[in-house]
């Protein structure tokens, strides 16, 4: 039995790699974002794109129903005019996210957490701001961070590493006759909600976002203080945002070289 597992985990692994392509999903900016990626073709960007779409419509949908979309009024024009400064400049990086289908909205929930879905589709909860009580050039170091994350395609990034996983266990099933491999959008929300990001894909997503942040006019060093911020949140308790974006001192000092790179960007502003 192990032998055929073996042959037949050889052959998942070939069908694996020969459906992944190494890519280079952005333009590396200031920040010197260039680290090659590793993206299946199983699934696309469209495909991925188009899940979120999905997924993005179910939960305005739960929160509209709730009455719990976009309100206060005032908290959600506040972070749309802060997002849209921020997605002017995201040609920077990727010029073709300027035609993307950007959407902004806020859902009102006391977790301390924000995101933004493939394609471009954000969110941010209420909890945040009243918890955090960012200012705008910290709430711009969340959103520049979210924004990045969609612009590097990590969720895909993600996806493609839970196929090749998905791989091994279709083997299994096959032996075993059991279900192994869930559906794109089970995957999204697991990559968007659970599990956490790598270390590589954080440090890019600070690093970019701080760049964004810089050119749209908010001082990059902001990232600092927010972060700090949420660590402290909740009387030594973990935000929500946190339990997939660890943070430690490595990053705090990650985030004060990157800020001084982009800084005369920002001093240009004013």
């Amino acid at each position: 039995m192990s032998r055929v597992i073996r042959s037949l985990s050889v052959i998942g692994l070939s069908v694996w790699l020969a459906a992944c392509a190494q890519v280079q999903t952005t333009q590396s900016g200031l920040v010197g974002v260039n680290r090659t990626q590793t993206m299946s073709s199983l699934v696309s960007e469209a495909e991925l794109n188009q899940q979120a779409e999905t997924e993005y419509r179910k939960i305005l949908s739960q929160a509209k129903a709730q009455g719990a979309l976009d309100t206060p009024a005032a908290q959600t024009q506040r972070v749309q005019t802060i997002s849209r400064k921020l997605i002017a400049q995201v040609g920077t990086f990727r010029p073709d996210a300027r035609n993307w289908a950007w959407e902004i909205h806020v859902l009102k929930s006391d977790e301390v957490n924000a995101w933004c879905m493939p394609g471009g589709k954000i969110a941010v909860y209420t909890g945040l701001l009243d918890k955090i009580q960012p200012t705008d050039a910290e709430l711009a170091a969340v959103l520049g961070h979210e924004i990045s994350h969609a612009l590097r395609e990590h969720a895909r990034e993600q996806v493609s590493r839970q196929m090749a996983a998905g791989i091994g266990l279709s083997v299994l099933s096959a032996i075993t006759g059991s279900q192994a491999v869930s559906d794109l959008g089970s995957s999204l929300t697991n990559v968007m909600f659970t599990l956490p990001n790598s270390r590589s894909n954080e440090t890019e997503a600070d690093r970019m976002g701080v760049e964004l942040a810089a050119r749209a006019g908010y001082d990059p060093r902001a990232a600092i203080t927010l972060w700090q911020k949420m660590e402290k949140a909740g009387g030594g308790g973990q935000p929500e945002i946190l339990s997939t974006h660890p943070s430690s001192q490595s990053r705090i000092a990650d985030l004060q070289q990157a800020s001084q790179i982009v800084l005369p960007l920002y001093q240009g502003k004013k």
